[in-house]
């Protein structure tokens, strides 16, 4: 569904990503890993159309997208949740996730959207008149995954879900996004918490210093020694 082949990502002079290279089928789940500053929202970024590659092509459904503007992407059937929420603090819970449909596509659903979203979470529905910026940050976490979700994509691209979170609630992120292969979403996570991601994910990639340099079945990557010693401790 998705494929990235070889791009080089620039900022300015600065190479932030070489020759990366990886691949994203339907409904799978797939996450990347590393340690801060390997290129991680890069790579995000460069997909979604917020960076442009200087080389290398990015693929979906089998067309080039990596010349296209982000909105293009969205509408083609790829969202973006970044890391922070970002949500718009002063509008409503039910205003943010109308924001998400704003493509002609999804807005003509948007009523039909909104009644799934309210599905995945519950909460969201009992706090759709409160204004975002008095939710708690699981609330908010979950008002900006909906927003997402608002454009009906085929791939949902994720970025650190459990920032800052209790763990409670962190367990709950999961197990929404885990649901999400339900509804036959392809999900490219990115997530501090390792051990959780690949435990999620059906495939793996491991980026560091701008590079792939490790990517297999999750559970066996669980077992690399370099996954088990620079991010689970072992």
């Amino acid at each position: 569904m998705l494929e990235v082949s070889s791009i080089d990502t620039f900022y300015g002079r600065i190479q932030a990503l070489w020759g990366v290279s990886l691949t994203i089928h339907e409904a799978e789940t797939v996450a990347l890993v590393g340690a801060n500053g390997a290129g991680k929202t890069t790579l995000l970024n460069t997909i979604s159309g917020l960076l442009r590659p200087a080389s290398g092509s990015i693929e979906f459904g089998g067309k080039r997208i990596d010349g296209l503007q982000s909105h293009v992407i969205v509408e083609m059937g790829i969202s973006h949740i970044p890391e922070g929420k970002r949500l718009f603090p002063d509008m409503s819970v039910h205003e943010n996730l109308e924001m998400g449909a704003y493509l002609q596509r999804a807005w003509k659903q948007r009523e039909e959207t909104l009644e799934q979203v309210y599905q995945l979470f519950p909460k969201l529905k009992a706090r759709q008149g409160q204004l975002a910026r008095t939710l708690s940050g699981g609330e908010q976490q979950m008002v900006a995954m909906g927003r997402g979700l608002m454009s009906k994509p085929r791939v949902c691209i994720i970025d650190e879900p459990s920032s800052g979170l209790a763990p409670i609630v962190v367990d709950e992120i999961f197990r929404i996004i885990e649901g999400l292969r339900d509804q036959n979403i392809a999900i490219f996570l990115v997530e501090q918490n390792v051990q959780q991601a690949l435990e999620l994910a059906d495939r793996a990639y491991v980026l560091e210093n701008g590079r792939v340099i490790l990517t297999g079945e999750s559970k066996k990557l669980l077992q690399e020694e370099l996954i088990r010693k620079a991010y689970l401790g072992l």
